[in-house]
């Protein structure tokens, strides 16, 4: 059973999350991405991302604890919502662009890089990615839960070519110059290969 799989755990992490939104970074988005498109949130939480993404965008939000996407459709009942794990991305369904804010540090090196492989896949043509993790590095556990620190170098060395880099930029969410937002698009090489072999 994973950390918030548990009702108690989440409640925990709603309450530590309130007044945190990804504002800064759906309207850096935005800024590459014309409105309407459609976009998939990886780790959806609470929703508060998921709701402004909405705003601008055609939003689907996701996440491995089924407690939070219950929750989410407690109120909000015509949600678009996925049971999606970060890594495999067991879906069909394609996308103009993926999100996630503050996710992917819970991942391995290795994990990330097989779901950015996944993202590869699940990307409709010139699909971009957005992402932010906490800045440092190494790792820490807290609770169970694993957080890998990045920079800008170690998440280039992980993105390989099927992506190519728009923008790394370092941005304060707490502390100044605590976090990264790393935005990728799609690369042509991406586009030669067969989805089917992707696994």
């Amino acid at each position: 059973m994973g950390f918030y799989d548990d009702e108690e755990n989440v409640e925990t992490y709603v309450q530590m999350a309130e007044g945190y939104d990804g504002r800064e970074l759906v309207a850096a988005l935005g800024q590459h991405l014309p409105p309407g498109s459609t976009v998939l949130e990886l780790g959806m939480g609470p929703g508060k991302d998921l709701a402004l993404l909405a705003e601008a965008f055609t939003a689907t939000g996701s996440d491995r604890s089924d407690i939070f996407l219950r929750r989410y459709r407690r109120d909000h009942p015509d949600a678009d919502l996925l049971l999606l794990d970060a890594v495999t991305l067991e879906t069909e369904r394609c996308f103009d662009a993926i999100y996630s804010n503050k996710v992917l540090h819970h991942l391995s090196v290795d994990e990330l890089r097989k779901s950015l492989h996944r993202q590869a896949a699940r990307l409709n043509a010139d699909g971009l990615l957005l992402h932010s993790f906490w800045y440092g590095e190494g790792t820490e556990e807290h609770h169970g839960l694993r957080f890998t620190y990045h920079t800008a170098e170690s998440l280039t060395a992980v993105f390989g070519s099927e992506f190519e880099k728009v923008a790394c930029v370092c941005y304060t969410e707490i502390d100044e110059g605590d976090s990264l937002y790393l935005l990728l698009r799609r690369s042509s090489q991406a586009l030669s290969v067969p989805r089917a072999n992707v696994t």
